[in-house]
């Protein structure tokens, strides 16, 4: 098999390569956009790249669902358990038994059968304290890539502190991979641009971004195609500006659908005993709906509403490939301009305590404005300086810097884009296997393995 590297630059589409990304720009002649799946975001596009199926065949329907035995929503799980059906490994495995895969940091990463896999896994310390670390298969790799790049950046990663020294870190993770194990197949997250167009859109002065995102690409189409690897650059959806915040949860509260647990004065979803709720996922959203005879109420509460261009039932969900048992009983998808929060509180004050803080995995939906520091905190790095000092001293702290204003958004993905210059594009280092202008998001599996065994 040839050796092949894919690079997943997300975020990336043909409308932001241009003179700033000269390196990326070399590759447009070898270039196809692809037709992006609903819902567009990270989990369910990578799914469906390495899999060749959609959500109704691997089951990632987002980035997070509800999970109905367990009465609990969940984001950003990491087994590859949940991966429903065989991925590109198994196939290429079977076709050549010497076949060995890497995967730096593309998702479902744990529990997986890989040969060698590096992905974010914080330490979550019994005083309370988060620790940055990631997770290897072989397990000393971590120690080994702790040593020589220094600790995994995770407040680089995700945050209000995001900066290209994440990515940067996973490019040099993934040189070294290279160079110890030369993989037959490896998989290249680098997240860079994901952080500045939800933050300011793609109308948003972004150069410094492209720019960086570009260099390091470029020194890994250098290293790479030098060590005789083909190289795949591709992205996942493209981010569109936007503008106007939806509240699905407040819809579904003031029908009296949305069950409320209160604690200590603020108000926490309780999605076991809720009518309906909504689990938001940038500008898509599932609805789960207790009792089959509420679905005609529920959808007519959306159907028409400011923000909501589509509210797809049970043959809605069929048409879009989302019909699996893991979807709500029916699935928002949000206008171009606008997106979904997961906010149900009416009064900030009774937020739950995690809302104004960076916990991925609290929220029972995907929060952007994680992104951002609150504007309304007069000195937000004396504040953050005291915060630290707790968690040196080994004391219990809550970091509650993170703004409750959606607004601040300016950038965001899910559903698919209107024009297919602004979705999600597919390049290679070999012209001669990409043979038309546009694919379906399906067939970036098929690509990929004729990426493996062409000669």
């Amino acid at each position: 098999m040839q050796r092949t590297v894919v690079l997943n630059v997300v975020g990336l589409t043909r409308t932001l390569i241009g003179d700033g990304t000269p390196r990326l720009r070399e590759l447009l002649a070898a270039s196809a956009d692809i037709k992006s799946i609903t819902p567009a975001v990270t989990c369910s596009v990578q799914s469906t790249y390495l899999t060749g199926k959609l959500p109704a065949g691997h089951g990632i329907v987002g980035n997070g669902w509800y999970f109905r035995e367990l009465g609990e929503v969940f984001f950003w799980r990491q087994s590859n358990r949940l991966v429903q059906g065989e991925k590109i490994w198994h196939e290429a495995k079977r076709r050549d038994p010497s076949f060995s895969c890497a995967n730096t940091f593309w998702w479902y990463n744990m529990v997986t059968d890989v040969d060698y896999a590096i992905t974010p896994r914080p330490l979550y310390l019994a005083d309370g304290r988060k620790l940055p670390d990631c997770y290897s298969i072989p397990a000393d790799l971590r120690d080994r890539f702790n040593s020589e790049l220094g600790q995994f950046p995770l407040f680089q990663f995700w945050g209000p502190a995001t900066s290209i020294v994440s990515s940067d870190w996973i490019g040099k993770a993934a040189m070294s991979i290279e160079e110890t194990y030369r993989p037959t197949l490896q998989l290249v997250y680098l997240p860079h641009l994901d952080y500045c167009l939800q933050k300011l859109g793609a109308g948003g002065d972004i150069s410094a971004d492209l720019g960086e995102i570009d260099l390091l690409c470029g020194r890994l189409l250098d290293f790479f195609s030098g060590r005789g690897c083909r190289v795949v650059v591709l992205s996942e959806y493209g981010i569109t500006e936007v503008e106007r915040p939806v509240h699905p949860n407040r819809v579904l509260r003031e029908a009296g659908l949305l069950s409320l647990k209160v604690d200590r004065g603020r108000e926490y979803l309780d999605p076991g005993t809720s009518r309906a709720f909504a689990v938001a996922d940038h500008q898509v959203a599932h609805v789960y709906v207790r009792d089959p005879r509420d679905v005609p109420a529920v959808r007519a509460l959306f159907q028409g509403a400011p923000g909501v261009e589509e509210v797809l039932d049970g043959e809605g969900k069929k048409g879009a490939g989302l019909d699996h048992e893991r979807s709500g009983e029916l699935v928002l998808v949000s206008g171009a301009k606008s997106w979904f929060t997961y906010y149900w509180w009416l009064d900030d004050a009774r937020a739950p305590d995690y809302a104004r803080t960076v916990n991925i995995h609290a929220k029972p939906g995907y929060d952007p404005c994680e992104l951002f520091l609150d504007p309304a905190i007069r000195l937000p790095k004396v504040k953050i300086a005291a915060t630290l000092a707790k968690k040196l001293l080994g004391l219990r702290y809550l970091m509650d810097v993170i703004p409750l204003d959606p607004t601040l958004v300016r950038g965001s993905h899910g559903r698919v884009t209107d024009d297919p210059a602004a979705g999600p594009i597919f390049m290679t280092t070999e012209p001669k296997l990409l043979d038309a202008g546009s694919v379906d998001a399906t067939e970036v599996y098929s690509l990929l393995l004729r990426h493996l065994e062409a000669d």
